[in-house]
């Protein structure tokens, strides 16, 4: 790989004179974070609300969240090029961690996901959100693209170890969303249209297999309850009936904020987690979940643009990575709370209530923010 200087993107040689503003001097992507404030601010605005009027639960949100820009910025100051040489390491240490969650992990619900450290409690598969598709795109970087047969396989070896190590877990929701990541980079590599034709087809023959030999029962239960949620209604399908109720009783301009039934009145579980925007649904209508979703947009397309503007294969793999996987949370959030996906706990992004998610996304972003202000030195 050629050499590296850190300049803000489309800088002609008269504003090379100019001294840097304190954006550019700090590597800070001025849309991107303007937006990612914007959605900060209305999910803590919807948070109040859907955790019972909490201003504790608000607090200590954005508690989560200032810790979270801090690390967004830290995250900028370091070029590419650092990146690159850390992800191998990153990686195997990654898969360590996750190896020591089989032997010394804690667990809480049947699973056994988390790792304590004097008394410090952390989810090694969080961290592995970046750090797999870190690898596969250091992997590819120095290689011709698209990439051939051989080091296609083994991208998707790089992706299957952690993916298969958290599936045992078990957390089947985790395991699917870091395989998608590390596909994504794949995907940006510009593999040919045979290999995601066949993965398709892969997909679909091992349908039947899966549910036979590899989903548990309660994945299972979770499958046959959003293709039928009448079948157990003060059950398995109290959830995505509640939170269809209220999706659907908000209309176009809602019930008004801090007035929806299904929430304050406990109808809808996990209404701060989980299924929130079904909360904004009900008091802030169609409109409200309309204005959600163009702030998303606008992130998704940013982030977009970020990696067509990229100079090189690992920042553009990159920034393509981590904006599809942002958008993939957002489909399987609404998906879930919308009935059209098993319920599998993906929060909503920078709007459920939660740190571990956040502080991850938030790096995520940081990591775009230094593939924005990266530039190839001219000449090499």
């Amino acid at each position: 790989m050629g050499d590296y200087v850190r300049q803000m993107p489309h800088q002609s040689s008269a504003d090379l004179a100019k001294p840097p503003s304190t954006a550019a001097r700090m590597h800070i992507d001025v849309p991107l974070l303007l937006l990612l404030l914007a959605l900060t601010v209305y999910g803590l605005f919807v948070l109040y609300s859907a955790s019972g009027q909490s201003m504790a639960a608000v607090v200590r949100q954005g508690r989560y969240f200032a810790v979270a820009y801090v690390i967004m910025i830290l995250g900028a100051q370091i070029s590419l090029q650092r990146y690159t040489r850390w992800s191998p390491w990153l990686y195997l240490g990654g898969v360590g961690t996750l190896l020591a969650v089989m032997f010394f992990g804690v667990g809480a619900k049947g699973a056994q996901r988390w790792l304590e450290i004097g008394g410090f409690r952390f989810q090694p598969s969080e961290i592995m959100k970046l750090v797999v598709p870190m690898a596969v795109a250091w992997y590819l970087s120095d290689r011709i693209l698209p990439p051939s047969f051989r080091h296609v396989m083994a991208g998707l070896a790089l992706v299957a170890v952690p993916a298969g190590l958290i599936l045992q877990q078990p957390d089947l929701g985790t395991s699917l969303l870091i395989a998608a990541s590390g596909l994504f980079v794949l995907f940006m590599a510009g593999i040919g249209w045979r290999y995601i034709i066949g993965a398709l087809v892969l997909a679909i023959a091992s349908a039947w297999p899966a549910w036979m030999f590899v989903l548990k029962e309660y994945q299972k239960q979770r499958i046959l309850t959003m293709l039928n949620p009448e079948s157990d209604k003060l059950g398995a399908g109290w959830n995505i009936i509640q939170s269809k109720t209220a999706i659907g009783s908000g209309g176009w301009e809602g019930k008004g904020w801090l007035s929806g039934t299904q929430s304050q009145l406990d109808f809808l579980p996990e209404s701060h987690t989980d299924f929130i925007i079904a909360v904004l649904a009900e008091e802030f209508g169609l409109r409200g979940v309309l204005l959600l979703m163009t702030l998303y947009a606008l992130i998704l397309l940013r982030g977009f643009w970020i990696g067509v503007q990229a100079q090189t294969s690992f920042g553009r793999m990159m920034a393509g990575s981590l904006t599809l996987t942002f958008f993939v949370y957002i489909f399987v959030n609404m998906g879930m709370v919308a009935g059209l996906l098993p319920v599998v706990g993906v929060p909503l992004p920078l709007v459920s209530a939660g740190g571990t998610s956040v502080v991850t996304l938030m790096a995520g972003f940081g990591l775009l923010m230094a593939v924005s202000t990266e530039k190839r030195m001219v000449g090499q």
